[in-house]
């Protein structure tokens, strides 16, 4: 039983359960007066519901954790189908908030699918393109196949409209094609591919509303009280917070100031509450997470383990930058949550389940690690005794 825990990385352990705790801290800071005052609920809905998917969360870690990574492989088509299944049926059966279809309401839960194709989608990825590694070179009998289903995927994300998962989605899938050891002929290729498809798909789908998030984004001080007012509120808050905050629950903008303070802009809650030293507190221990994915990632002699740690590394780095991004007027708004603290069932499932599997990739590394450690040992030990041997008998 110690040996086993010893092989586990518990960076990876301490820094999701520390993220998601300390979440639900703030997630009650930041809805206890905005859940009364917009949905009617008791103030404490949120904390309460949160602890719950965190229980379910922290189960799922652990259980994946103890799951050898390649298991997933052989779930591949199973994953591909399901994925299919729940964003087609989503047009039929679908929930509709914010003005998109993106959930499903199961009476006892809500469940948005996007969050399962990201790590379902990581996984196909992962899986196939290790298992073309033999023929990596050929663009068509390699590249293309799975990049038809990946944007086959995109496409139903996209006509929910779901512009933020699909942002996510896409360039989790980027970095992992570019990373499958492709030729850089092929990766240029794709590149000017893929903008072409944004450019011309750009002018189709650009609304007045599209057009208000990027100047609400980038000039929120123009149109104060429409366009701007998110990002304006966001600055008030982190301003107000400076290098050690008001204090957790002494927040004014959350009181009816700050939109979706429990969600989308729930780090400029913390910046309010607690300062630079809380915003540099989460975003070091979201840094460590995706480094040491990234570093797993490097160590890992296996294509598919490589890929795997790879896209999840990359699923919770690119979240944690959008959504900073957004609070901050780097980027415009598109719903992107905070990967372990915003308020969220589905995506806090999904992100310790992903951990689970990071953290078995970890294990495997290190195992493997030691052994090859041992064998050296013995190796050294070995040689001299043998060439003693040899000496002694030639004397």
């Amino acid at each position: 039983m110690f040996q086993r825990l010893k092989t586990y990385d518990f960076s990876l352990l301490f820094a999701p359960i520390a993220l998601a705790a300390f979440g639900t801290i703030m997630i009650y800071s930041a809805s206890m007066v905005y859940g009364p005052m917009v949905f009617g609920v008791e103030s404490n809905h949120f904390l309460i519901k949160q602890i719950q998917w965190l229980t379910v969360g922290l189960g799922m870690m652990i259980l994946v954790s103890a799951i050898p990574y390649r298991h997933w492989q052989k779930l591949t088509k199973a994953i591909v189908l399901f994925m299919l299944l729940s964003l087609g049926l989503l047009f039929f059966f679908g929930t509709e908030t914010n003005n998109a279809v993106s959930w499903y309401n199961l009476g006892f839960m809500n469940f948005q699918p996007a969050e399962f194709v990201k790590i379902g989608l990581i996984i196909y990825l992962s899986s196939v393109y290790a298992k073309k590694q033999k023929y990596i070179d050929d663009f068509g009998k390699a590249v293309i196949p799975p990049l038809v289903l990946t944007v086959l995927i995109l496409g139903l994300i996209i006509m929910q409209p779901d512009i933020g998962s699909a942002a996510v989605i896409g360039m989790i899938a980027s970095l992992i094609i570019m990373s499958s050891g492709i030729k850089w002929t092929h990766i240029l290729l794709l590149v000017v591919v893929t903008f072409g498809v944004i450019g011309i798909g750009a002018t189709q789908m650009v609304t007045d509303e599209r057009l208000e998030r990027f100047s609400g984004a980038y000039q929120p001080f123009e149109s104060p009280d429409d366009d701007g007012y998110h990002l304006i509120q966001s600055y008030v808050a982190i301003g107000t917070g400076g290098l050690v905050g008001e204090g957790i629950g002494q927040g004014i903008q959350k009181l009816g100031y700050l939109p979706e303070p429990h969600t989308d802009f729930i780090m400029a809650v913390i910046a309010e509450e607690l300062g630079f030293i809380g915003v540099g507190i989460t975003v070091g221990l979201l840094a460590l997470i995706v480094l040491r994915g990234l570093y797993i990632s490097s160590k890992c002699r296996d294509a598919f383990g490589a890929l795997l740690a790879l896209g999840i590394s990359s699923m919770i780095g690119l979240q944690a930058f959008i959504n900073l991004g957004a609070m901050s007027g780097i980027l415009p708004i598109t719903g992107v949550t905070l990967p372990f603290v915003s308020y969220g069932g589905s995506s806090l499932v999904i992100l310790m389940i992903a951990v689970g599997i990071l953290n078995n990739i970890a294990r495997t590394v290190k195992v493997k690690e030691e052994e090859e450690e041992e064998e050296e040992v013995v190796e050294r030990n070995v040689e001299p005794m043998t060439n003693r041997g040899v000496r002694s008998w030639q004397n």
